[in-house]
């Protein structure tokens, strides 16, 4: 199992600790550092930033919005800063909900998720063969364009650029049982939200068709302390945003992915807390059991043993959100 470094989307402003960070895991031996984004700093501008004062470490975003950008547009932000690290990029996926793609991106979400990201990875994965112009008469995307409000002037195109690998890595952030088992046909990866090596069973169904390499690249907070409470409090600080805020009370993923792995009530609480506005309770709210299963905090021992369990399952890479240099090296000493 390799270890990353999981970075994560930029709060009030940039942390002038990442990059020390991902230089820190690279002199280490992790594998890979990853950016994220929502609605504030995007994905691939600190990545670039950390691959211009890196050498060996592997590039990843977790995820890419897919209604940030056109697929093709996707395409070359990987393929640019695949050419610029020298074949370190590894390109992340994701979806997203309503409440984000409509309310921030401006796009209306699709009314068939899978068909749409199919259609997306199928488009960037043309560019990145670069075998001919790229064209797909898709649902959600078309190329050339050939809606009504079109010209009808569009012509299929091909990279200017060479892209360096046209097997570049794709993963996708995927929760759903059937959005996680296209993962295992379309993409050579997936990256989970939420992960228990405990309960393992509720992914087993939709990765039974994972070929042979596929990569299961789940986040989980990592921290070395002596008081397990204090540890989890940024866990479940997460989760309650997550549970209760990221999403629609109708429609929220993150609160159905946690319903599915036994936490159905707690759930709904925690969602019904955050909507009424009531955010510090609904951070209370998170079970410290649900925390503590999705992370590795504690003291050292405590974590050497926890992570035993990760190394049994399908767990290729494990992207850690570790906040300090103490953590990171400790979990790499465990992981050797």
């Amino acid at each position: 199992m390799r270890l990353g470094l999981a970075l994560g989307y930029w709060g009030r402003g940039p942390s002038a600790d990442h990059v020390p960070l991902a230089q820190e895991a690279e002199r280490l031996g992790y594998d890979s550092v990853w950016t994220a984004e929502s609605w504030g700093s995007d994905v691939f501008t600190p990545l670039t930033w950390i691959a211009a004062q890196t050498s060996r470490i592997r590039l990843g975003t977790a995820v890419a919005q897919m209604a940030a950008r056109s697929p093709t547009t996707t395409a070359m932000h990987a393929l640019t800063l695949d050419h610029l690290s020298g074949g370190r990029m590894m390109l992340g996926l994701g979806l997203s909900g309503p409440q984000v793609v409509e309310g921030w991106y401006g796009r209306p979400f699709p009314s068939s998720p899978l068909t749409a990201t199919r259609e997306y990875v199928d488009v960037v994965r043309q560019v990145l063969r670069r075998e001919a112009p790229v064209a797909l008469d898709g649902r959600f995307h078309s190329h050339p364009y050939r809606g009504e409000d079109g010209t009808g002037l569009g012509k299929p195109l091909k990279p200017i650029t060479h892209p360096l690998r046209s097997d570049l890595p794709i993963l996708l952030g995927a929760e759903g049982p059937k959005n996680i088992a296209q993962t295992t046909r379309i993409a050579d990866g997936w990256l989970p939200l939420y992960w228990s090596p405990t309960r393992t069973e509720v992914y087993e169904a939709s990765l039974g068709e994972a070929p042979e390499n596929f990569l299961v690249a789940p986040m989980a907070r990592a921290q070395v302390c002596d008081d397990v409470a204090e540890g989890l409090l940024p866990v479940k600080t997460m989760l309650g945003f997550y549970i209760g805020g990221m999403g629609h009370a109708k429609r929220n993923f993150h609160a159905d992915l946690m319903a599915r792995m036994g936490y159905e009530e707690e759930a709904r609480r925690i969602q019904q807390l955050f909507l009424e506005g009531r955010r510090e309770e609904a951070v209370l709210a998170v079970p410290d059991a649900f925390a503590d299963e999705i992370s590795l905090v504690g003291p050292r021992e405590r974590i050497a043993e926890r992570l035993e369990s990760w190394r049994k399952g399908p767990v290729t890479d494990l992207l850690l959100l570790a906040p300090d240099r103490t953590t990171l090296r400790v979990m790499a000493e465990l992981n050797s």
